[in-house]
């Protein structure tokens, strides 16, 4: 028996870890360190309908208990995805999230229609972005801006549709609440939260774009109190994000809610995290004699 199968909106998951978009790539770097296909899930470097360059300066920069990023959806469009990433990422064995940005949403829309003649799994809207000027981050925050978004996308889109929600929206839950009601099928979060840091030397904020996405340890608390807040409020499956680092971190957020949880900066910090986990929590469940995630899940 496979104590740590999940199923979210109809695809089976081997167990809840997930790689988070943009801290695993497409995978092929961490494929080399060990087999990413012990993973339930990846989450694609996020996309965009056209290839970026990304941000210029320093993209990362580390802070106490955790980083932040100003990478800025670095990525090679969404028909070289799925002509050079997809078929190797099939081959791993695991579920494929195709994260998808834009900076309009006929953009949301074109890419959405390209992805749905795909072999991607899930395709996660990524209306959360705090990196880039246009689109993403006005779209993340006011909840009727999102709910027309949401609803375009998913009158299109043949794919389930997963939401990925900013903290920095202007109410969590009732976004999440729009998000539902639109016709998202599941919601992913937290994404990073919006900061930015001061060279003292250069008397000068640290990166060009002047702020950057905090993650990290050190925004777990508030991450996990987002997702059990949001949980209470939507009848749809929700994924956490938000500093995961340990076994136990993993179990809250299930016990909050969770369905699944996505893992992100561990992976820079510690570069078998993924495979760690899995084996980590797979023990777990057998020590506690928990037979199934549906037995914790939303518990408290």
């Amino acid at each position: 028996m496979n104590r740590l199968q999940t199923t979210i909106n109809g695809v089976l998951f081997k167990n809840p870890v997930i790689a988070a978009s943009g801290t695993f790539g497409f995978g092929r770097e961490y494929n080399e360190l060990y087999d990413v296909g012990i993973l339930g899930g990846i989450s694609t470097k996020g996309l965009t309908l056209h290839p970026r360059e990304g941000n210029s300066g320093i993209r990362v920069w580390e802070t106490a208990n955790g980083m932040m990023n100003s990478v800025g959806l670095q990525n090679p469009g969404v028909r070289k995805f799925i002509s050079d990433e997809l078929p190797f990422m099939k081959k791993l064995g695991t579920v494929i999230l195709a994260n998808l940005g834009g900076a309009t949403l006929e953009e949301y829309i074109e890419g959405i229609e390209l992805l749905n003649d795909s072999e991607v799994d899930i395709i996660e809207l990524n209306i959360s972005c705090p990196n880039v000027k246009t689109g993403g981050m006005a779209l993340g925050i006011k909840k009727e801006i999102a709910f027309e978004a949401v609803a375009a996308c998913k009158s299109v889109c043949k794919k389930p549709l997963m939401v990925k929600l900013s903290p920095n929206a202007e109410n969590i839950v009732e976004m999440a609440q729009a998000c539902e009601k639109a016709g998202a099928d599941s919601l992913s979060l937290v994404n990073t939260f919006k900061g930015m840091a001061v060279d003292i030397q250069k008397r000068k904020p640290v990166f060009d774009n002047l702020y950057a996405g905090v993650s990290g340890a050190a925004i777990k608390p508030i991450a996990l109190r987002m997702v059990y807040e949001v949980c209470k409020n939507v009848s749809i499956p929700v994924i956490g994000i938000g500093g995961i680092y340990t076994v136990e971190n993993i179990v809250e957020f299930i016990m909050a809610g969770a369905s699944a949880v996505q893992i992100g900066t561990v992976n820079f910090t510690h570069t078998l995290a993924g495979k760690e986990l899995v084996e980590g929590l797979q023990q777990y469940f057998e020590n506690m004699e928990i037979r199934t995630i549906e037995e914790i899940k939303g518990i408290v």
